[in-house]
């Protein structure tokens, strides 16, 4: 799961140096957290929510495969 959106957003963003994505393991949920530099936060945020909100979905379709909940938090 941190791979699926480390790839993703590097491709998205202008510093993809600066992307650092943990992983948080629960017994049936996983909470991936995102960190990207203050540039490139609208990027990986999107117009009104748009880009964040498909993460999160590829996320959870991905999660569902597992039999596992993803929650994606993206950290300013």
């Amino acid at each position: 799961m941190k791979d699926l959106i480390l790839y993703v957003v590097k491709a998205l963003v202008d510093h993809p140096e600066s992307v650092e994505v943990n992983e948080l393991q629960g017994e049936k949920t996983t909470v991936i957290e995102l960190k990207v530099a203050q540039e490139d936060l609208g990027k990986v945020i999107g117009k009104q929510g748009r880009t964040a909100r498909s993460l999160r979905t590829i996320l959870n379709a991905a999660g569902t495969k597992l039999g596992k909940r993803c929650v994606l938090e993206i950290i300013e």
